[in-house]
């Protein structure tokens, strides 16, 4: 039997959140994380220059927590990297500010760990906290378009698929226990995000090195409120910070993971799916936002194409193992019947028919 089967624990987990304004958040977050069944040995701060008092209530309400106070607000991607390179040990868990774990969590996704030593990245089954009946996020796998193709989204949690710990294509970075020294290695994640992608962007880059993402779907976690000015939860409009993100994350993380055949092949379907994204923009009154991020994208190519190279280069695995065709995954807002569900439906159909074609040449 080898060592790994034997071990009893992971050895000390220290847990980091991420912090923006999150003063109405944190405190039941941080509650929750001094719950664990399974004893953290320290719980991390790292906030992006709040302006809501947060640290301040850190400080008051939870002397034992350290707070690592950033300059400025460079998005969630540079506060986790940061604490990862602040904590020691194997294993880190990451959690978002506006994340409430079950008190069995940890434990579970240690448990997970335990039995599937080769696992770079675990995840909880998220829910919805307003409405706990209901699955929020759990993982999914990577669409050939650069977009994830979620399981059980907004799906009642008494229905949704999957039972115990399950392999899947790519996380959500709600909450994660992540190895510390192999994402370091890999450079972590890329602050070029700022927010949107960073998680399917890491997903791919751990999956094409050769590792794998888990999923405990018996593993609670309660997702809150979202990230002001970008989250679409509960709204009638599109952000247009969210527009603006999504047509440059989108396009980043597509010329930086994916293999050329994969562009190239998936061209037609590529540039559909950007023309239907495109007006569906110009519908919600973001395409100035949209066209602002593909200047910033141009902006940054020569940045990017050392990037790809970096990643490219740890490549074990081929596109036609990592990517799939469908669903395409529709938030409720946008998908509420009629003429407009009938084209998205339709849309799904040609990407998963033209990602049939093309998948065994990449």
């Amino acid at each position: 039997m080898s060592a790994s089967a034997t071990r009893a624990s992971l050895g000390p987990i220290h847990a980091v959140v991420c912090n923006y304004n999150g003063r109405e958040h944190l405190p039941p977050c941080l509650k929750a994380l001094a719950a664990q069944t399974r004893r953290l040995a320290s719980v991390v701060v790292v906030d992006n220059a709040s302006e809501d008092g947060s640290r301040e209530l850190v400080a008051r309400d939870f002397p034992d927590v350290r707070v690592i106070a950033l300059e400025r607000n460079d998005g969630p991607c540079p506060a986790r990297n940061r604490g990862l390179e602040e904590v020691g040990g194997e294993w880190v868990l990451l959690v978002d500010n506006d994340a409430v774990l079950e008190p069995d969590v940890l434990a579970k996704l240690e448990r997970a760990a335990l039995a599937n030593p080769d696992a770079a990245l675990i995840q909880p089954r998220s829910v919805v906290d307003s409405d706990p009946a209901t699955v929020h996020y759990d993982g999914g796998e990577l669409h050939f378009c650069g977009l994830f193709a979620l399981r059980n989204f907004f799906r009642p949690l008494a229905q949704a698929e999957g039972t115990g710990t399950l392999e899947v294509g790519g996380a959500i970075a709600v909450a994660l226990l992540v190895r510390r020294e192999l994402l370091r290695e890999l450079g972590g994640f890329d602050p070029a995000y700022f927010v949107l992608f960073e998680d399917l962007d890491l997903s791919m880059r751990l999956r094409m090195a050769g590792h794998r993402i888990l999923s405990v779907e018996d593993a609670l976690c309660r997702h809150r409120g979202g990230t002001a000015g970008i989250s679409f939860r509960g709204a009638i409009d599109y952000p247009r910070r969210r527009a603006y993100l999504h047509s440059h994350n989108r396009w980043r993380y597509l010329a930086k993971c994916h293999s050329w055949r994969s562009l190239v092949l998936g061209f037609p379907a590529l540039a559909l799916y950007e023309l239907v994204w495109a007006a569906f923009t110009a519908k919600s009154g973001s395409f100035g936002a949209y066209l602002a991020g593909k200047r910033e994208f141009f902006r940054r190519f020569g940045e990017l194409r050392r990037a790809r190279a970096c990643v490219q280069a740890t490549r074990t695995r081929r596109d036609a193992e990592l990517l799939v065709g469908g669903p395409l995954t529709i938030a409720p807002q946008i998908d509420r019947g009629g003429a407009v569900s009938l084209a998205l439906r339709g849309l799904d159909a040609v990407l998963r028919g033209w990602w049939a074609l093309i998948r065994p040449l990449c």
